[in-house]
C-alpha cells in the first residue's frame, strides 16, 4: 500500500468542479494520523481512513470532513 511521505506535497481535487484543488504537504505522521499543512498555511490532523485506503491501495485521509461528497486525499495523488 501507497503511504504518505513527510515533506511531499498531494494533491485534491473537488468532486463536484475538478478546476478546484487544494494541496496538502505531509509535515508529520503516525500509524494512524497525518499531519499536513495546506496551501493557506493551517495546519491539521487527519486521521488515516482504513477501509477506503485499503480500497484504493493507498493511504487516504477526509481533510474536509465527512459528508456525502467529500473528496478524498490519497497517497497516490502527489502535486507536480
Amino acid at each position: 500500500m501507497k503511504q504518505f511521505e513527510i515533506g511531499k506535497t498531494y494533491i485534491l481535487m473537488s468532486l463536484c468542479n475538478r478546476e478546484v484543488t487544494w494541496t496538502y504537504k505531509v509535515i508529520g505522521r503516525t500509524a494512524k494520523t497525518i499531519k499536513f499543512e495546506d496551501d493557506r498555511g493551517n495546519v491539521k490532523t487527519c486521521r488515516i481512513v482504513a477501509q477506503i485506503s485499503e480500497w484504493r491501495g493507498a493511504e487516504s485521509v477526509m481533510p474536509l470532513g465527512t459528508y456525502s461528497m467529500a473528496p478524498v486525499l490519497s497517497a497516490d495523488k502527489i502535486a507536480g
